[in-house]
């Protein structure tokens, strides 16, 4: 199911989904459903195609950068070496081509030799202890050469990319010291495979109203399972938002104990917090990249007397160390920085690099009230961000609504879209920079 929903995301047809289901079988001699540069190399260099042309295949294909292809990719990859030996010139836009499931299946010489010497395997049958006839599974490991055999018979010297790179040196060399040094006990949990192979996370904090929820909605263009949008505080839990294969939310404790999810740690915090803890999940091409992670309103005012059931600033610091991006956003309204939020931004200390500003909900003063509402959040944070370089701040106004060009006039405008260009652009290069960060924090 999973490789038919792959292969149709790239326009095959149900033939050519079972061609290149066969295909990706010989292409991965491992069997862990990963083409990789070295599998590519062997199997792409049957269409004939120069060295220069499959580089370019193999980067259009491997667009998320991980390294290696999945059954996706792999189909996508197959489908641009048809282009390619059709005549066409492969760039970035060759896979959104109305026309391209028209194409038949590359030319692979010596494929089929392949096939028939797999199917000769697989049809070797042999009887198990009740007399049940079992086929038996296909030595993939010699269907290109010894090489590969060698490869899986002794330890791997080369990994497919930097994640995997990195989760093998903190497993081999870092893992055994925490242990033997009960760093667990007194500074961080032990690390799992998840937080690796997690997507990178952007966190967004602000009092009630500021408009978090409303700007994830704005990045998505749809509204996500869960959302609640109004005037009063209406997001009162803290929602992780990302991919999934169906529309659905997960409660808290389900998620928390999840071994492929990095959220082990959040059990700490106990059930009261689990209670106020939700994973929102939804297929989006944006979310194939960045896991976002909607807060609930930081207090203010006569709230601040009501203590919550759970440790708000402890969570908080929790979800900073593990995210790539932390946005706070300001109201217009509301610049006054609470005692609450006070230590929200006090417990995102060592993380300053992380943090961005953004002035949301801009377009509701004029030009003038602009220019003084900047230079009070500037004071206000200074007063708080014990740093001294200046906090770079966003102004815009993120949300589906056109910008209120009455009060701002055609100057903010133009203010406002190359400032929502930047931070779009700043969020773009997370998943760039994620390797380096997770290098950095080992």
């Amino acid at each position: 199911m999973e490789i038919a929903r792959s292969a149709a995301a790239v326009g095959c047809s149900k033939e050519h989904q079972r061609i290149y289901a066969d295909w990706f079988a010989i292409a991965d001699p491992d069997g862990d459903g990963r083409v990789t540069g070295a599998d590519a190399t062997k199997f792409f260099a049957m269409s004939g195609l120069s060295r220069a042309d499959l580089k370019q295949v193999w980067a259009i294909a491997d667009s998320k950068r991980q390294g290696y292809l999945g059954f996706g990719e792999f189909a996508a990859a197959m489908q641009l070496v048809s282009l390619a030996q059709a005549g066409n010139e492969i760039t970035q836009d060759s896979l959104k081509r109305e026309d391209l499931s028209s194409f038949d299946p590359p030319v692979m010489k010596g494929l089929d030799e392949l096939l028939a010497r797999s199917m000769a395997i697989v049809n070797v049958v042999r009887p198990q202890e009740n007399g049940t006839p079992q086929v038996q599974a296909p030595s993939t490991n010699s269907w290109f050469s010894s090489k590969s055999a060698k490869k899986i018979q002794t330890p791997l010297t080369a990994v497919t990319s930097v994640i995997d790179g990195l989760k093998r040196l903190y497993i081999e060399k870092l893992k055994p010291l925490e242990v033997a040094y009960r760093f667990n006990d007194f500074a961080s949990p032990l690390l799992t495979n998840s937080d690796f192979d997690a997507k990178p996370m952007v966190m967004l904090l602000g009092q009630y109203s500021t408009g978090k929820t409303t700007f994830i909605k704005h990045l998505l263009k749809t509204n996500f399972p869960g959302a609640h949008i109004g005037p009063e505080p209406t997001t009162d839990r803290f929602v992780v938002v990302m991919s999934g294969s169906d529309e659905r939310t997960v409660p808290g404790n389900t998620i928390a104990v999840q071994a492929d999810m990095p959220f082990n740690g959040l059990t700490t915090f106990g059930g009261a917090f689990l209670s106020k803890f939700e994973c929102s999940q939804m297929p989006h091409p944006l979310l194939d990249h960045i896991t976002f992670v909607d807060t609930p309103g930081v207090l203010s005012g006569e709230k601040q007397r009501t203590q919550r059931s759970y440790d708000f600033t402890g969570v908080t610091s929790w979800f900073a160390a593990k995210c790539d991006v932390i946005l706070l956003l300001f109201d217009p309204h509301k610049l006054d920085i609470s005692d609450e939020f006070k230590r929200v931004i006090s417990s995102l200390r060592g993380n300053e690099d992380k943090i961005r500003v953004v002035l949301n909900k801009a377009d509701q003063v004029d030009t003038q009230q602009l220019m003084r509402v900047y230079g009070a959040l500037m004071w206000s944070l200074g007063k708080v961000l014990n740093t001294p370089e200046v906090m770079r701040v966003y102004i815009g106004s993120f949300n589906d609504k056109p910008v209120n060009e009455s009060a701002v006039g055609p100057i903010g405008k133009e203010l406002f879209e190359k400032e929502q260009e930047d931070l779009l652009a700043d969020l773009k290069d997370i998943p760039k920079k994620a390797c380096d960060r997770r290098s950095m924090s080992l």
